[in-house]
């Protein structure tokens, strides 16, 4: 909204060039009218206008859409106004010129997207709705996954706790053949061994103590379908030798019988463990290991990916707060300025808290958790270690990688991780100005 025509035209062809959709208002009459109909994310206004002011017409636009993000475009004479405004309810001022990059940031913040316009991959896939990752190395982790999905391949999981690891399990068998078939799920650390054997092959009446009907396991309700193995690396070496059986000809028994049963399920499995390190350690299988490992994608941590911090944030409080709440802009920069350890699963269920405490309103940092908000406002403790922790393997990756002539498989072996996890580490660094690229 904006008297100016030039001003107007200049915003609104920013925003589409970066895939918003964007509509325009001379008048603060004219911007209230358009407010009434729905589909509108955020309001960009301009703070002095004839007739309704800039200003007024934020107090009005708070009544018809209370949660409405509102950013004021300012001349320097206005920011007192500006600044007293935010406690109406604008999210962020800018001043005049505008700055077209930091405008950009204010409208990703406010609005927790990248963009309007929707990511495709191979064979024009789109992400299922529930699926958010903007960063470059996630969209590089989804082009991979565009491409190995329609295989029939085995496909391992890796990362750290609570990086998404089942997310993207959905996301393999929602693009493979098999979309239209059950994605079954088992936890191998969430359900007791003795037990286990049973969920996965089934058993018959009297088979043990307890089995009083007949039962079909998770391997015959996947058939047709994928199967996927959480925490892999948590199942006992006994039923690792029965899923080995399973894997390589698709063969099983139920329990208390000796008649064989096929399966067609595609396995898909997922560890936070190192399982190579568990494999030298006799605590895995190495033929197993190498029979789920056909293919290996590696999801790295939230904390290497800063750019997915604040849509997930905006996804997961959109969830809770059922669409009503938004984020201060100092409750951005704290978001922002922690590292999550716990990954995707602490920020869900920050949100989870904070949307509760605020009652679905404007959600400030004292809405999140003591140890969130300690970090955040006292960067020099423990994110500033973690930082540093951070500078330090990079520097030993670096170092290791010019040691073995830019190899990235000796690397790799020399680190003691993954290829594939090697690449994704590279990437990070690139980004960060280490020299990865031979000459």
């Amino acid at each position: 909204m904006d008297d100016d025509a030039s001003q107007r035209s200049l915003l609104h062809s920013f925003l589409t060039s970066q895939g918003f959709g964007s509509t325009v208002a001379d008048s603060g009459e004219k911007a209230l009218g358009l407010l009434s109909s729905d589909g509108i994310d955020m309001m960009i206004s301009d703070v002095r206008m004839p007739g309704i002011s800039g200003l007024e017409t934020l107090r009005r636009a708070r009544k018809i859409h209370p949660n409405l993000p509102i950013l004021l475009v300012t001349a320097y004479a206005d920011i007192k106004e500006a600044v007293g405004a935010m406690r109406d309810g604008a999210v962020n001022y800018l001043s005049k010129p505008i700055d077209l990059d930091e405008l950009l940031v204010s409208v990703r913040n406010a609005t927790g997207l990248s963009s309007r316009a929707p990511i495709k991959f191979e064979d024009s896939k789109e992400l299922p709705s529930h699926v958010i990752g903007l960063s470059p190395v996630m969209l590089s982790l989804f082009r991979d996954t565009a491409l190995i999905a329609p295989s029939e391949s085995r496909v391992l999981i890796t990362g750290e706790s609570g990086v998404g690891k089942e997310i993207l399990a959905d996301v393999i068998h929602a693009w493979s053949a098999r979309a239209a078939g059950p994605l079954v799920k088992v936890n191998c650390a969430a359900i007791p061994e003795t037990l286990l054997e049973s969920e996965l092959f089934g058993h018959e009446k009297g088979a043990f103590t307890g089995a009083s009907s007949m039962r079909i396991g998770r391997f015959e309700q996947a058939n047709g379908g994928t199967i996927f193995f959480d925490e892999i690396g948590e199942m006992s070496p006994n039923l690792q030798a029965k899923l080995l059986r399973v894997t390589q000809d698709g063969r099983f028994q139920r329990l208390g019988s000796n008649a064989e049963i096929q399966t067609n399920a595609r396995i898909l499995a997922a560890t936070n463990r190192n399982l190579e390190d568990d494999v030298r350690k006799g605590r895995f299988r190495e033929d197993l290991f190498y029979r789920l490992n056909v293919v290996e994608l590696t999801i790295p941590p939230l904390r290497e990916r800063p750019h997915d911090i604040l849509p997930l944030a905006s996804h997961f409080i959109a969830i809770f707060s059922e669409g009503r709440a938004r984020f201060s802009a100092a409750m951005i920069e704290q978001l922002e300025r922690y590292s999550w350890p716990g990954n995707v699963r602490e920020l869900r269920n920050a949100m989870e808290r904070a949307a509760l405490l605020s009652r679905g309103e404007l959600i400030l940092p004292e809405h999140l958790p003591a140890r969130i908000r300690e970090v955040a406002e006292n960067p020099t403790t423990k994110t500033a270690t973690g930082h540093r922790l951070d500078e330090l393997q990079n520097e030993a990756i670096a170092q290791s990688l010019q040691k073995n002539k830019f190899n990235r498989t000796d690397t790799a072996k020399a680190l003691g991780i993954s290829r594939r996890a090697l690449i994704y580490k590279l990437q990070h660094l690139r980004e960060n100005g280490y020299v990865v690229d031979p000459g």
